[in-house]
C-alpha cells in the first residue's frame, strides 16, 4: 500500500544507498535532486487527493454497494443558503450530511439545529477552514477540531465522529491530531466544483457523468449556484432511480458516538 510513511522509507534507503555509493564511485549530484523531487511530488500528490489514503484513511465510497444508492455531502455551512438547500432536500425526502465550519455555526446556530432537527448529519470541517490549514502543527489542528465539536455537541447527544478536512488535503500534522481526536475522515468520490465555478451546466454534467452506487458527492452549501444545480441533481436521481441515503447507513459508520445520560 502507498502510503507517506512506506514511500518516505523507500526514498531515504534510495539516497542511503546513492551515499554509499558515492564512497567508491561519484554519484552525479543530480541523480539526489531527482530523487528528492520525485519524493516531493509523490507527497505533494497524495497529500491532495484524499481518496489516496496516503496519509489517513478516508472513506470516499462503498465500492461494495450494488444497488442505486448513494449519499450526498454539503461542505463549508451553514449559511443562509443551507435554508435553501434543507427545502429541496425535504421536497425531495432525501438526507444529507453537512460538514460544518466553526466560525459558521457560530454565525448561524439556528440553522445547525434545523439541519439536526429535520434528521440529517453534521460533521466537522474545521473552525478557520483557513488557507493554512495544511501547514499547521497537529496541536493548533487538535484545537481546531476540538473546538468545534464544542459548537457542533450541543445539537447531538454525543461526540462527533466524522471530519473532512479543508480542501481534501491531509498531512502528517492531520494524521497525528486524528489521532489524539479519534475522528473518521470523510472524503467523495464525486467532486462537483462548484466550490471553483458557477457555471451549472458544467457541475451538473460533472456530476451526472461519475453518478454511480455506493458514491458520496461533494456540494457546498454558501452560494445560489450550488441550489440550482442541488436541484435539478435531485431531479435527476428522481428519473433514474436512485436513493438518496446518509453516509452512516452508506458506509457502515456512526456519524456520532452517543453519550449514555
Amino acid at each position: 500500500m502507498i502510503t507517506h510513511k512506506n514511500i518516505s522509507l523507500f526514498f531515504i534507503f534510495l539516497i542511503l544507498v546513492l551515499n554509499f555509493l558515492n564512497f567508491y564511485i561519484t554519484v552525479n549530484f543530480l541523480w539526489f535532486l531527482a530523487i528528492v523531487l520525485i519524493w516531493i511530488g509523490i507527497n505533494a500528490f497524495g497529500s491532495s487527493r484524499i481518496s489516496s489514503n496516503y496519509h489517513v484513511k478516508a472513506y470516499c465510497t462503498n465500492p461494495l454497494e450494488t444497488e442505486k444508492k448513494i449519499a450526498l455531502t454539503f461542505d463549508d455551512g451553514p449559511s443562509p443558503y443551507t435554508l435553501e438547500v434543507l427545502e429541496l432536500l425535504k421536497k425531495y425526502n432525501a438526507k444529507a450530511t453537512f460538514f460544518c465550519i466553526g466560525k459558521n455555526i457560530e454565525l448561524y446556530p439556528e440553522i445547525v439545529k434545523q439541519i439536526v432537527d429535520e434528521g440529517h448529519l453534521i460533521g466537522n470541517h474545521s473552525y478557520s477552514h483557513s488557507k493554512f490549514f495544511d501547514f499547521y502543527n497537529a496541536d493548533k489542528i487538535t484545537e481546531e477540531l476540538r473546538k468545534t465539536d464544542e459548537l457542533l455537541e450541543k445539537f447531538i447527544p454525543g461526540k462527533i465522529n466524522f471530519f473532512r478536512p479543508p480542501y481534501g488535503v491531509t498531512t502528517p500534522s492531520i494524521r497525528r491530531a486524528l489521532k489524539k481526536t479519534g475522528h473518521k475522515v470523510i472524503g467523495w468520490n464525486i467532486r462537483s466544483l462548484d466550490g471553483g465555478t458557477k457555471n451549472q451546466e458544467l457541475i451538473f454534467n460533472r456530476i451526472i457523468k461519475r453518478i454511480s452506487p455506493g458514491g458520496i458527492v461533494l456540494l457546498h452549501d454558501t452560494a445560489p449556484h450550488s441550489v440550482l444545480v442541488l436541484e435539478q441533481f435531485l431531479s435527476f436521481l428522481q428519473q433514474n432511480n436512485y436513493t438518496v441515503v446518509s453516509t452512516e447507513d452508506l458506509l457502515n459508520l456512526s456519524a456520532y458516538e452517543i453519550t449514555q445520560k
